[in-house]
């Protein structure tokens, strides 16, 4: 019986690299389920399982765009510089990229939202996408001209 022998993709496994490196600048360990749980938080759409993240770590597949952007945000590094490699940037060392152009009272905010445990955090989430759903609904409304 013979062992079938794996081949890597070159870009899977330097991405991989790349998110390691990425989770532990952000403080996570290199953890599948860590990484599952953290990035489910934050998406939008249907959460990843621990396993789709061991592939991303282990450079058995890379994440789709929209993940990626999702991935970048947990991470405080660009899309790019997480799918490609670092650029040179003109950005501050320490400055988060999704606190980039935000009030000091919004940055404020959203580190006191970070700070939460994950069932508020999942808590004001939907709180905030619902009262964006409603300020959607009453823009396409016609304006009757009364209050």
């Amino acid at each position: 019986m013979s062992m079938k022998k794996i081949t890597r993709n070159p870009a899977s496994e330097a991405f991989a690299a790349r998110l390691r490196l990425a989770m532990k600048q952000a403080g996570l360990k290199s953890s599948a389920t860590q990484l599952a749980d953290a990035f489910n938080l934050r998406y939008w759409g249907e959460g990843i399982t621990a396993h789709a993240a061991r592939n991303w770590i282990t450079g058995v597949s890379i994440p789709k765009p929209d993940k990626i952007k999702t991935l970048s945000e947990l991470l405080q590094i660009s899309p790019h510089d997480l799918f490609f490699g670092p650029e040179a940037s003109n950005l501050p060392v320490n400055e988060p990229v999704q606190f980039q152009n935000l009030c000091m009272g919004d940055t404020q905010m959203l580190k006191q939202f970070l700070r939460l445990n994950p069932e508020h955090q999942r808590m004001i989430r939907h709180w905030v996408f619902l009262a964006y759903l409603y300020q959607e609904d009453q823009l396409k409304k016609p304006f009757s001209g009364q209050n």
